[in-house]
């Protein structure tokens, strides 16, 4: 006997209409597109201010043709493009990585400098530096993977996988590497006046040379997180769920984990121990385009950047002495994490 429902007890799907699918895509589209106008203008100003300004009429000719003995298109050339296209590829790596890291523990406190891999990327450049005399970012590169992938390990272990246990875990092994990090630098003299600048988390103490070397890693790290970005969509639902859409869930978490050590260790060569951007990023992006990794993946590619730039930029106009991009964003990450910590969705965990 079938049972009867009234109108008012039914439930019934109700397809969106056409206009508001567009409306909304167009929105996403539209964010999309504004962040890309952020990051550009937030590079041309990279270029242009700093402790001594340069007009943008001398920047683009320093840029397409250069004066020799200018002293202004000198230091556009030789050192703000360094540092320029370091912030865009660090931030593009810092972004991914910490979206990738979110989705795949399930959890909003995650990011690479939480869950202990840029410490342990630090760690292993450290090492690199002090014990063999390797400071070149080309082989450097491969201790920083060796330590973030050793650090990852220790956090899935320790955490068994669960969200807090695993931000917890991040904490404990953040908490454990840094202070040896530390000692080892201040016990090398030498390596310590090589990496000083990147210790604090900079994107000056790299040339344009550690760009062409790690560029790859973070062109391969991208390229994964955006073919991963519909099968991050099943995993937010739970892996039960995800497996039952035919998902395969431990290859899905096997490739995100591999680009979120690739992309931290690249990074953390880059500019050094820069943390929060991955943490605060990826927040602001649900705000602008919701909860889908098709539109959050990019749009993190081009916040991260921005963030990070804006940063540096920040830093160099406080004062007299410049204020490393590191510790700036880490001010501007920080109300970020107090808000995320102090939401609902932890508080539910």
């Amino acid at each position: 006997m079938h049972a009867l429902l009234r109108d008012d007890e039914a439930v019934v799907a109700v397809p969106p209409r056409r206009g508001v699918v567009a409306t909304g895509r167009g929105r996403r589209v539209a964010v999309v597109a504004v962040a890309a106008v952020v990051v550009l203008v937030a590079g041309g100003l990279s270029l242009a201010l700093g402790v001594r300004g340069v007009a943008l009429a001398d920047t683009w000719q320093a840029l397409v043709d250069p004066v020799a003995g200018n002293v202004d298109h000198a230091v556009i050339r030789g050192q703000r493009v360094p540092r320029t296209v370091i912030g865009l590829l660090a931030g593009v790596a810092l972004g991914l990585a910490g979206v990738l890291a979110q989705a795949v523990t399930r959890n909003p406190l995650a990011d690479p400098g939480l869950l202990g891999l840029n410490a342990g990327a630090s760690l292993g450049i450290v090492v690199a530096a002090t014990t063999f005399g390797v400071v070149a970012p080309a082989a450097s590169i491969w201790f920083a993977f060796v330590g973030a992938a050793i650090a990852a390990v220790l956090v899935f272990a320790i955490g068994h996988g669960r969200p807090v246990q695993l931000a917890l875990a991040g904490a404990t092994v953040s908490a454990l590497l840094t202070p040896i990090t530390t000692l080892l630098l201040f016990r090398d003299v030498n390596a310590l006046d090589s990496l000083r600048f990147w210790a604090v988390g900079a994107l000056t103490g790299r040339d344009l040379d550690a760009v062409a070397v790690l560029w790859p890693f973070v062109a391969l790290g991208a390229v994964v997180a955006a073919a991963l970005a519909h099968r991050l969509n099943g995993l937010a639902l739970g892996d039960d769920v995800a497996a039952g859409l035919g998902q395969r869930v431990g290859v899905t978490r096997t490739w995100a984990g591999a680009a979120i050590v690739c992309l931290a260790g690249a990074a953390t060569a880059l500019a050094g121990p820069i943390a929060l951007v991955g943490l605060a990023v990826p927040h602001a992006a649900r705000r602008l385009v919701g909860t889908d990794y098709r539109w959050l993946v990019p749009l993190c590619a081009l916040l991260g950047p921005a963030m990070l730039l804006t940063a540096d930029i920040v830093g160099r106009l406080l004062g007299d002495d410049e204020l490393e991009a590191g510790v700036v964003a880490a001010l501007i990450g920080a109300p970020v994490l107090i808000a995320v910590a102090r939401g609902r969705r932890v508080a539910g965990l």
